[in-house]
């Protein structure tokens, strides 16, 4: 998708041998990757709509990788994360990956396997990225509903037929078909299947279930 934030490898690690060293190897695939010397500059400076994903180091002198790995849910980064980890880090590194890190690699890699890994991870940061955008745009089209065409979608996707909504809401038939054309021409879905499945994005079905 053309519109899609560019995405970036954000490399952090105390040692500059290894970060220039990554940040080439990642360039010559044709992937744009930042450089940061410490876990604090880089939560300090990473953009609020970052897309990519993280290269980092888990021992590093100050904040440790696992201390800034805590601090990514409160900055509201969510980006996939890669630790780094050397021979006697790999303890460290398997507590890295019970906190939600991705994968972890110890040093030295192969360069093929960074690559792979560093792809998978972008991957799943678009997948994200993707499902997050349809969200806002459900969560948007919700909203533009009036009342009555909530009220018309609580009892379709319920399984309520047309005359059963138009008694509970004590209006005619034909007024709950013009709501119905006019709500799920505003939810874009052409199918019940489709609305329900919005429902349930929405966290609607058991609310609905409940009334």
């Amino acid at each position: 998708m053309s519109n899609e934030p560019l995405q970036r490898i954000f490399i952090v690690d105390d040692d500059a041998d290894v970060r220039d060293s990554l940040q080439w190897l990642l360039a010559s695939v044709g992937l744009h990757a930042v450089t940061y010397e410490t876990a604090q500059e880089f939560l300090d400076k990473c953009p609020v709509d970052a897309r990519g994903c993280i290269l980092m180091d888990v021992r590093m002198p100050g904040m440790s990788g696992l201390r800034a790995q805590k601090a990514l849910a409160g900055r509201n980064i969510n980006l996939p994360l890669i630790m780094i980890s050397g021979h006697a880090d790999v303890d460290m590194a398997v507590t890295a990956m019970t906190q939600g890190a991705l994968t972890f690699l110890q040093k030295p890699f192969n360069d093929k396997t960074l690559i792979d890994h560093v792809q998978q991870a972008l991957v799943q940061d678009q997948n994200s990225w993707r499902h997050a955008a349809t969200m806002r745009n459900v969560h948007c089209d919700y909203q533009r509903l009036t009342k009555r065409e909530r009220q018309v979608f609580e009892g379709v996707v319920v399984g309520q037929a047309n005359q059963d909504i138009a008694d509970h809401l004590g209006i005619s038939r034909k007024t709950v078909e013009g709501h119905r054309s006019h709500m799920m021409a505003k939810m874009q879905v052409s199918s019940l299947s489709e609305l329900i499945q919005m429902s349930v994005a929405l966290g609607l079905v058991t609310k609905f279930g409940q009334n």
